[in-house]
């Protein structure tokens, strides 16, 4: 973490550099931070980012139900010097939050994972990296140094490349698989329907698989069911996006060996499982010494499961309503997960959170930490780097002000008892 940074003193090195003329081009409020994100974006790449599945219902729930849930502040408690750490999994970390995994980055920043890496560094907090990442784990992992980063697991259809994927994790040092449960089939998201686009089909966001050697060796299985693609101008274009997104040099090359051809069809073909169930998970267990969090757990009855299958740890997530519309709302459900493990392992959670007043709530119904993806996503594509920084900074600094206003000096005395509404 930056020696310097003090959230105590966030509001105020705003406020001075708004007097001395500086303004940052990040803004603090979230509409404004998604508009100007939206404006430094191709459609398709804020379409990707922004939308969520059908009517987007389960995207507003996240919202509308963290603002159904009231925080009780208390007076006269002696807040002047407050902790805003936590210890997750053995390692203490500076503030209860992670940048969670999402992927296709180079759509929105040249510099993508690796702007992000750097960020999440010096700032300390972790950064699970995406599956489906435009950068291979070890090139983001070397970035980053000794700072504290995962890495999320889609379970494909390949084995073999779920223990590939798992052991390049710990060789460079991740501190934590999480598994996404809720991904086996993609979810009917109207707004990249709408522009029919998928970035994948360009060989975008797969290079944790065009870098692994398992799935380089999957590449030359005889492909079963070859896409018929009629030749056309867009079709060209496609593929010379194709070509350039693949790893190496010599672009007339890449394209004579059909590489880029054949990562793309073989991912397609493999890249989720939608027959995987509870008895896979051993396989897992058994070839990993790292901690394993699920993630995508609503219901109080799965979260049992998680313990009982020798899971490390629950994230609490729909996905950032991009999976299941009209499903609960993350914040709806934590509280049951949180109840049905008992303290057995710690619960996480996602979707929904845009201020520090959102992460107070979250802490307050049980969850250790929670992880944030479309708000340093558009810090990313307005300022890169130095973007992805400002909103943590910001959020750390909203959420050290609400823990203090609030009565708490720590994280250990946030609690249902600071809160009231939604079914506490």
């Amino acid at each position: 973490m930056e020696k310097t940074f003090n959230p105590s003193e966030r509001q105020k090195d705003i406020y001075l550099g708004g007097f001395a003329g500086r303004r940052s081009a990040v803004p603090v409020d979230f509409d404004l931070l998604e508009s100007r994100a939206r404006s430094a974006m191709s459609p398709e790449a804020f379409a990707y980012i922004a939308g969520a599945a059908g009517m987007e219902g389960t995207m507003q729930r996240n919202r509308s139900d963290f603002d159904a849930i009231s925080i009780v502040p208390r007076m006269l408690r002696d807040v002047g010097h407050r902790d805003t750490s936590i210890e997750l999994f053995g390692r203490k970390i500076p503030f209860p939050l992670l940048l969670g995994p999402v992927g296709v980055l180079e759509m929105v920043h040249p510099q993508g994972d690796i702007a992000v890496g750097r960020a999440a560094a010096q700032m300390q907090v972790p950064y699970v990296f995406s599956n489906q990442a435009s950068v291979p784990m070890e090139k983001v992992a070397a970035e980053m140094g000794d700072a504290p980063h995962w890495f999320q697991l889609y379970w494909s259809k390949s084995n073999d490349l779920v223990a590939s994927f798992a052991e390049r994790a710990e060789r460079c040092c991740c501190s934590a698989i999480v598994v996404t449960l809720d991904t086996t089939l993609l979810g009917w998201r109207t707004r990249d329907l709408d522009l029919a686009y998928l970035p994948f089909l360009e060989g975008k966001g797969i290079a944790q698989y065009t870098s692994d050697s398992v799935f380089q060796k999957l590449m030359d299985e005889p492909d079963a069911n070859p896409p018929n693609r009629k030749v056309s101008w867009a079709t060209v274009q496609g593929l010379i996006r194709m070509v350039n997104a693949y790893p190496g040099t010599g672009f007339f090359a890449k394209l004579k060996s059909g590489r880029p051809m054949k990562a793309v069809s073989k991912f397609v073909s493999i890249y989720s499982n939608p027959s995987l169930s509870w008895k896979e998970l051993s396989f897992l267990r058994q070839r990993t010494k790292l901690p394993i969090l699920l993630k995508g757990i609503l219901h109080p009855d799965d979260a049992q499961l998680a313990v009982e299958y020798g899971m490390n740890g629950i994230i609490v997530s729909n996905h950032g309503g991009r999976q299941v519309d009209g499903s609960i709302s993350a914040i709806h459900a934590l509280p049951g997960v949180v109840d049905a493990v008992k303290g057995a392992i710690p619960v996480l959670m996602d979707s929904g959170v845009r201020g520090g007043a959102d992460v107070f709530k979250a802490l307050a119904l049980g969850a250790k930490a929670v992880c944030i993806g479309r708000p340093y996503v558009y810090g990313l594509a307005i300022g890169g780097q130095e973007g992805v920084g400002e909103v943590l900074k910001n959020l750390v600094a909203d959420f050290d002000l609400t823990m203090g206003l609030a009565g708490c000096k720590s994280v250990s005395e946030i609690g249902r008892q600071c809160l009231v509404g939604l079914k506490q």
